[in-house]
């Protein structure tokens, strides 16, 4: 890796597509991603892992059985592990992500999204 900072905004405008997140840096085993995300993504839980959202821009309301977390920009929460969760965004939202590599991000390689490098 270069010695240069990451840019997240500059990352953003590389892509368009919702639900993909894009692994932008990695750190201690963890790919560190942004994704823009709009509408409802899908009931899931991590087993193994806690679940990292911090919102850049627009809001994010994470969906708990037991009452929802709503998020906006500068503000993070962590799923912890085994709960399970549905993330919704009414608008365009910016994340960061933050979750151990090789993970997939519903906790089930079959319905996970791919995690592509930019």
């Amino acid at each position: 890796m270069a010695n240069e900072p990451v840019n997240l905004a500059e990352k953003l405008s590389l892509f368009s597509e919702r639900w993909s997140p894009k692994i932008v840096a990695g750190f201690n085993g963890n790919d560190i991603m942004v994704v823009k995300v709009e509408g409802e993504f899908n009931w899931h839980s991590h087993p193994d892992t806690d679940d990292f959202f911090m919102v850049l821009s627009g809001r994010l309301r994470i969906q708990l059985r037991d009452g929802d977390v709503v998020l906006g920009p500068g503000e993070l929460y962590v799923v912890p592990k085994g709960v399970e969760h549905c993330p919704l965004a009414e608008e365009e939202t910016h994340l960061l992500l933050i979750e151990p590599a090789g993970v997939p991000n519903t906790g089930d390689p079959a319905t996970a999204a791919v995690k592509n490098r930019i």
